[in-house]
């Protein structure tokens, strides 16, 4: 197999001993092995069950912390049941065992079985997690588990997700089941903001404004969506709930720009970008209304894209053009201790606080031709980088997933702007959209 050395951000294996909020150094060959046997449905389950064993495979295979055997390796007596697993008897076998399971060619250190049915109504799941490596059933299994679901496809994908999940968090991980990704889309003819599952399935239009929506930011709990719009004729912030249902008050300053909302993760502060007396664009904060407007820079050079640590509520970083071409800075959020992180080459911007609020990922076009940027991360304590992306088209506006492992991105390398997500390690690189220009896309935390 080849091997993969993968820098990312873990919540690492618990079954390791590990801390959940380090960084470590993945190897191909150091991932514990899962088997993932096809599931049966009993009766008028079995024609969702080929979708139910895709969706639990691309949920375990893009969470990145496991080797998943080929089902090509698998013994021919596969259990659905606890009771399937027969102890060997005098050393000769009764049934299938782990010992089916550990040694070659499946090498497994866990494996997931069960089977579905239709039960009043509903598609239910029987599932079960094994440790394979123990020597006996009762420390073996790991958990199990019923399911329930609405036997259509959304019920399908839900009991696969939810035993995804659960399995994942064994390990210390955390599912992206149920996370939304809101984004720019100009499909409609106008710029409106969208939002789908973390997968790209399930696009919704978020508004109807005809007008130009862009530069969103969700608060901390999910619950609200802030974006720049042109409503009101000036550049303007626009609250409103995070489906759109409702919209919310929000006194906008009067300036050629009001641009880069950005909620603190407590949610009772909001920063934004704006030129509000003249001169150049600079940081301010306000109340989550905009009321009690306050700047915080006051820099001859444009300053935007504030970025508040999801850790550290006290630490910003920001984009500023102090020095020349923009580069990102970080300071404390009443303005003092200004910084550069970046090495003042190129031209930096889009930089997003990883949940850990340690590293950040930003675009940046260092080394490449103007216009042409990539994705890079960096620990911001130990200022090392990483280059994540390498000349694919212009690869601009990361955000971490809430699982820390995942971001989601613009880039335009299939022709047009479009959000694609990856590891964070660069790998595993996947298109999202496809319909229109689509940009600036944002996480549900």
């Amino acid at each position: 197999m080849k091997r993969r050395t993968a820098l990312l951000t873990c919540l690492a294996p618990a079954l390791r001993g590990q801390a959940t909020d380090i960084l470590v150094k993945i190897t191909g060959s150091s991932q514990p092995v899962i088997a993932l046997p096809n599931f049966r449905g009993n009766g008028a389950a079995e024609p969702w069950m080929q979708l139910w064993n895709q969706t639990l495979f691309d949920e375990i295979n893009g969470a990145a912390i496991f080797k998943i055997a080929p089902r090509s390796f698998y013994p021919l007596a596969v259990p659905q049941q606890p009771q399937d697993w027969k102890e060997p008897i005098g050393g000769r076998s009764a049934g299938p065992w782990f010992s089916d399971w550990t040694g070659n060619p499946t090498n497994a250190n866990y494996v997931a079985i069960g089977y579905t049915a239709i039960q009043n109504g509903q598609l239910v799941l029987f599932g079960w997690l094994y440790d394979v490596t123990q020597r006996d059933l009762t420390n073996a299994q790991m958990f199990g588990k019923l399911y329930f679901g609405s036997i259509d496809e959304a019920g399908t994908k839900k009991i696969a997700r939810e035993f995804a999940a659960d399995i994942l968090a064994r390990f210390g991980a955390k599912s992206l089941a149920g996370s939304k990704i809101y984004f720019v889309s100009n499909r409609t003819g106008a710029k409106e903001i969208w939002s789908m599952d973390y997968d790209g399935t399930g696009q919704k239009q978020v508004t109807r404004y005809n007008s130009i929506c862009t530069t969103p930011a969700l608060s901390a709990d999910n619950s609200k969506l802030a974006f720049t719009s042109y409503l009101q004729g000036n550049p303007g912030i626009t609250m409103m709930t995070a489906e759109g249902s409702r919209r919310l008050t929000f006194m906008n300053p009067i300036s050629s720009i009001v641009a880069s909302p950005e909620f603190s993760p407590d949610g009772k502060l909001i920063l934004l970008a704006t030129k509000i007396g003249g001169g150049y664009q600079n940081i301010f904060s306000a109340n989550p209304d905009g009321s009690g407007l306050n700047r915080i820079t006051t820099a001859r050079a444009v300053e935007t894209e504030p970025k508040i640590n999801p850790k550290n509520s006290s630490e910003v970083v920001f984009v500023s053009g102090r020095s020349g071409p923009g580069q990102v800075y970080r300071m404390n959020i009443d303005g003092a201790n200004i910084e550069r992180l970046t090495d003042g080459s190129g031209q930096a911007a889009n930089p997003s606080w990883n949940p850990l609020g340690k590293i950040i990922a930003f675009s940046w076009n260092r080394g490449f031709e103007p216009g042409n940027f990539n994705i890079f991360m960096m620990d911001v304590a130990k200022r090392e980088l990483t280059q994540l992306t390498h000349g694919a088209g212009r690869n601009t506006n990361p955000v971490w997933a809430p699982d820390g492992v995942h971001i989601v991105f613009c880039s335009n390398r299939s022709g047009s702007p479009q959000i694609w997500t990856m590891l964070a390690d660069g790998t595993q690189v996947r298109q999202l959209t496809s319909a229109g220009r689509n940009e600036m896309p944002v996480w549900t935390h």
